[in-house]
């Protein structure tokens, strides 16, 4: 099993990495486009009235006695997301156990893997079901300690897996484990770091077969993952598709 290093970027690092990245892929002007517009967004998302409709997403905390919303996440914290090109949002519970039930595989062999863990509402979310175990991958260091205090308190006699992990790193550098994985993907990285992230999953792959699934929720990317090569679209909705290799 993998050893895990958290690690904790600057916003300068982060930004940078994007720069990078997006202007390698897309140029100078597209990139200063679309770092602008995400930006902007935070900016938009900082007024009250923004603030105020942020806190809908509340049911699930209530029920369970935790933070998950995104209400509560600090101007630091957005503007660290805002920069790397995935705004905090966590997934809802419905819309969740819908994806579940789509899937065809035998739970108890593989471990789920959230990419863009949050605060870990989709972790907690996925204890429900008897998963061989849980992890969670987290850049944003203020997510992730919230998430940390939310496993450690969270408790539901649905609960069917008690295993869950988050750690904070960079999904491009993650190590991926050696075992069958249940991905999740709620739109965690820019199109050309997601690219980077599937390269990686690809030579993990290369260096231990084994099965994989992934759930990409609003898949606003869905095209990289058509052209990873070794992905297959084999299922979903307007909401979601699911890819197997």
């Amino acid at each position: 099993m993998p050893i895990y290093t958290e690690t904790v970027p600057s916003v300068w690092s982060i930004f940078r990495q994007r720069w990078r990245e997006t202007r390698a892929h897309k140029g100078f002007s597209a990139t200063t486009r679309e770092i602008g517009s995400d930006l902007w967004e935070f900016l938009r998302e900082s007024t009250p009235e923004r603030k105020r409709r942020r806190y809908g997403d509340l049911e699930y905390d209530w029920d369970h006695h935790i933070d998950t919303t995104s209400a509560t996440v600090t101007h630091r914290g957005r503007l660290i997301a805002a920069i790397s090109g995935a705004p905090y949002q966590p997934t809802d519970p419905a819309e969740f156990r819908e994806m579940m039930k789509a899937l065809t595989i035998d739970l108890r062999e593989f471990t789920f893997l959230d990419i863009g863990s949050g605060k870990g509402r989709t972790l907690l979310m996925a204890s429900e079901f008897p998963f061989r175990r849980i992890l969670g991958v987290e850049l944003v260091q203020e997510l992730h300690e919230i998430a940390a205090q939310n496993i450690a308190a969270f408790s539901s006699t649905d609960q069917k897996c008690h295993n869950i992990q988050c750690i904070c790193a960079d999904a491009r550098d993650f190590q991926f484990p050696p075992e069958p994985l249940l991905l999740y993907l709620f739109n965690p990285l820019p199109a050309p770091a997601m690219q980077t992230m599937l390269e990686h999953l690809q030579q993990s792959l290369q260096q231990t077969p084994r099965h994989i699934r992934v759930i990409y929720h609003n898949p606003l990317s869905e095209q990289v993952l058509l052209d990873s090569g070794f992905l297959k679209k084999i299922g979903g909705t307007e909401q979601y598709s699911i890819f197997s290799n």
